[in-house]
């Protein structure tokens, strides 16, 4: 019953934030603590009376979809104690009940929630999960502050402990991937009262509160042996050698509106540029993948239940491609001192999903901050626009050609350009054109994959294609792929420049740049 090396490696969840004794009394009645929570949303068809897409949930679509098992039979924790090495299947999904210790309902005399203590516990947890199962690692899966508890494990816990040899142990010897749901990984703050919220709760700890701060985080992230970084602590900074960043992936939310905790309360004071109780800036690590969902941090339009969250989060777990793409050679008119503001909004789709897998718009208050040069003769800074990943085992349309399932992975960017002036520091509406874009238009890429080959991707703009964009088909005997421009072995990338017409605007070299590169788990890329 050992894994069997296909990159279906255990799954630990780890829920997020209770509150105080009463709240985490409700989280302990929960058979699996929230990860078995779905969502309704309603859709609007071609009749007058809308449709609902029932998305069942982030366990139950594992179990669905990549056939994981739950085994519990009476107690999960029990469960695993009482089996040997090497007899339980690897590809199982496992909550981490860290709050079961300090409810009054299941312990008597329950001591004050720890964060350390439940990284500890979860450290505890994955040594034994790889143990049962005979699985190299492990993937971790988290929501809000499950996302500290599992950085808790990995920057402070493990770099303080020792393998059976004596030596320092390893994360990623560990741990595979790492995926966070809204996660307030640069702590949470408010977006009223001038520091002074932050100050009580930080003081007074409030329902153990204070762990969103900076003075406790820096407390349960950093290890004992460590020595104050270069510039100080910053919590949204994964350290060098605690775990890969291209590993970790952050799911941010963008919809404060539909977060009703405390009858709203909380989205108010966090402010409108977050998920109703974090703020936008701090749901991410630098420099670590990520993407943007318009759902709420938890309720009925929540992350963590919801087609959006779980889509990102197979393909970030099984996916075997990593898609890239930057805005390169940007060169936009005018000055960096021309009083301009420019924005631009990006929205990633993959062919047969029913949501948007990323988008960074204006509306959802975070679009891209162009950043232009400071001099002509400076070189123009690429522009993220997207980091993803394709399964190629995800089920395709027919080919009308064939009548085979298509051989291509499709996904489809779509880019909105905006501009706004400033005068005296203030924006200026007096030429503005309230959602005139300056330049829109989409981008359809297909990828094909071979296991005797380089891959080859073709890339069409909306603006060129006749029709609508599903009939698109590149003929792979008439129409040549994109050159690949990257030397490197197991990376293809390519260029695809913007439309002529838009040359004027956004620079004669710009264009869209792709970057795709295999992906396999740890063990299956030749480390075990």
């Amino acid at each position: 019953m050992s894994y069997t090396g296909d990159g279906r490696l255990p799954v630990i969840y780890v829920r997020g934030f209770a509150g105080g004794r009463g709240g985490i009394n409700d989280a302990v009645a929960d058979p699996f603590y929230g990860f078995n929570e779905g969502s309704v949303q309603v859709r609007v068809v071609d009749s007058a009376r809308p449709q609902f897409h029932q998305f069942e949930s982030p366990l139950l679509r594992l179990m669905i979809d990549h056939e994981y098992q739950l085994l519990v039979e009476g107690n999960q924790a029990t469960y695993l104690q009482t089996r040997g090495d090497g007899d339980v299947p690897a590809a199982t999904i496992w909550v981490h009940r860290f709050y079961d210790d300090y409810s009054t309902e299941l312990v008597t005399d329950a001591p004050a929630f720890s964060i350390e203590s439940a990284s500890q516990k979860l450290f505890e947890m994955v040594q034994l999960v790889r143990r049962r199962t005979g699985a190299p690692r492990v993937f971790l899966v988290a929501h809000s502050m499950g996302g500290l508890v599992v950085r808790g494990m990995l920057q402070r816990v493990i770099p303080d402990a020792l393998g059976p040899d004596g030596r320092p142990l390893v994360a990623s010897d560990l741990v595979d991937r790492v995926f966070t749901y809204a996660t307030p990984h640069g702590g949470i703050e408010f977006d009223v009262g001038f520091g002074l919220l932050e100050k009580l709760r930080d003081t007074l700890g409030v329902q153990g509160a204070d762990i969103f701060g900076p003075r406790r985080m820096r407390e349960y992230l950093t290890p004992a042996s460590a020595t104050e970084p270069e510039g100080g602590f910053d919590a949204t900074v994964l350290p060098d050698g605690s775990f890969p960043r291209e590993r970790f992936f952050c799911l941010v939310g963008t919809n404060a509106s539909d977060y009703d905790v405390a009858l709203g309360l909380s989205a108010r004071a966090v402010g409108p540029r977050s998920d109703g109780l974090v703020q936008i800036d701090n749901a991410y690590i630098d420099k670590a993948p990520r993407a943007f969902v318009h759902r709420s941090h938890s309720g009925r339009y929540g992350i963590v239940n919801s087609e959006e969250g779980y889509q990102n989060l197979r393909r970030f777990l099984f996916g075997d491609l990593e898609v890239t793409a930057d805005l390169t050679g940007l060169r936009l008119p005018g000055t960096r001192d021309d009083d301009t503001v420019w924005q631009l909004e990006s929205q990633m789709s993959i062919r047969g999903l029913p949501v948007v897998l990323h988008e960074q718009s204006a509306a959802h208050l975070c679009p891209i901050q162009i950043e232009r040069p400071r001099t002509t003769d400076d070189v123009a800074r690429p522009v993220p626009l997207v980091r993803t990943y394709l399964w190629s085992k995800a089920s395709r349309p027919q080919d009308p050609r064939t009548g085979a399932p298509s051989t291509t992975m499709r996904h489809v960017l779509r880019l909105r350009l905006l501009s706004l002036r400033k005068s005296g520091g203030l924006l200026s509406f007096l030429d503005h054109l309230e959602q005139a874009e300056d330049w829109s238009d989409v981008l359809v890429v297909d990828i094909e994959i071979s296991q005797d080959a380089q891959p080859r991707a073709w890339a069409e703009w909306g603006s060129r294609v006749e029709g609508a964009l599903r009939d698109w088909k590149p003929d792979p005997g008439a129409t040549l792929p994109l050159t690949d421009e990257e030397d490197a072995p197991g990376v293809w990338r390519a260029c695809v420049g913007v439309p002529e017409a838009a040359r004027p605007l956004l620079g004669a070299g710009a264009a869209v740049t792709i970057q795709v590169q295999g992906r396999a788990t740890l063990d299956r890329a030749g480390r075990v």
